[in-house]
């Protein structure tokens, strides 16, 4: 008895370990071809930016550059103003995060924090705007921007898409985290409402502000119907509208429209990089409550 006890013991440590290894090989597997699905398109793009016009229309399509140059980028990038067209992006883009950051964290902390009759029913409605699409509300808003003389201007592309209920929405479940005792300990200390928030509030939420900060980058340097329609004016155009009417004229090379496209997307790139440690942290705690 005193023998076959430990081998009975070891038969189920052994039992449980395999399908946990298992399960672990499945997982990995599985998110590895689903980011190879997702890069696969990126790198074929990034790579075909350094392939000539021949080489890119032959068939069948070769995935490295036989003869990289780099004549798409310096001709594509001299085609139009792309510096411009670049400054529009970077202000807009910038602009509109901060102003996104600061009333999406305002809202979020009045109704994650205070208690007031209907902060419920107000949630509720600001989170039902998600499923309204812009092409329902274009029109209205549009009316409103040409009222305040808000078009063909940078301030009309900044303004109108600034609050986010999505934003709302993340910032105010990671607030829910937060413990209410530290906001009465700074009361008691004689800390005012706007000091709290700037001083306890927005530190502690520094992960969930990284989320709904490169989201809303990614929402305005991508964005492309609202820009069409408020710039009129090819000058207050953002890169998005600009590298879409580059690509509608006549004649031009699709390796040079990919070698734009590419250079658009590393700002974008980068900022994920420097920021992925912060959004991983903020939705998974934001997904706690």
């Amino acid at each position: 008895m005193s023998i076959q006890a430990p081998l009975r013991v070891r038969t189920r440590a052994v039992g449980r370990s395999g399908p946990t290894w298992t399960s672990a090989t499945g997982r990995t597997t599985l998110l590895t071809v689903g980011a190879l699905a997702v890069l696969a398109p990126v790198a074929w793009a990034a790579l075909s930016s350094f392939k000539t016009q021949q080489e890119l229309a032959a068939a069948p399509p070769t995935l490295w550059p036989r003869h990289p140059t780099l004549d798409n980028y310096t001709t594509g990038l001299r085609a139009f103003d792309f510096a411009q067209y670049l400054t529009n992006s970077v202000i807009v883009t910038a602009a509109a995060t901060l102003l996104t950051l600061t009333i999406n964290s305002m809202a979020a902390y009045a109704l994650a924090k205070y208690n007031f009759r209907g902060r419920n029913l107000l949630f509720l409605i600001t989170l039902s705007t998600i499923m309204i699409p812009l092409q329902v509300i274009l029109l209205p808003v549009y009316q409103v921007v040409s009222s305040f003389g808000m078009t063909n201007s940078l301030l009309g592309l900044i303004i109108p898409p600034a609050a986010t209920p999505t934003g709302v929405f993340l910032l105010r479940q990671y607030m829910l985290t937060l413990p209410d005792e530290l906001i009465e300990a700074a009361r008691i200390d004689g800390a005012g409402e706007f000091k709290i928030f700037l001083r306890i509030i927005l530190p502690l939420s520094r992960p969930a502000l990284a989320v709904v900060a490169i989201f809303s980058v990614i929402w305005r340097w991508n964005d492309f119907l609202w820009p069409l329609i408020v710039a009129q004016d090819e000058s207050e155009q953002t890169l998005p509208v600009a590298i879409a009417r580059f690509a509608s004229q006549q004649a031009i090379p699709f390796n040079q429209i990919l070698a734009v496209s590419v250079v658009s997307i590393v700002p974008v790139v980068i900022l994920y990089l420097l920021l992925q440690r912060h959004i991983i942290s903020g939705i998974s705690q934001g997904a706690i409550k």
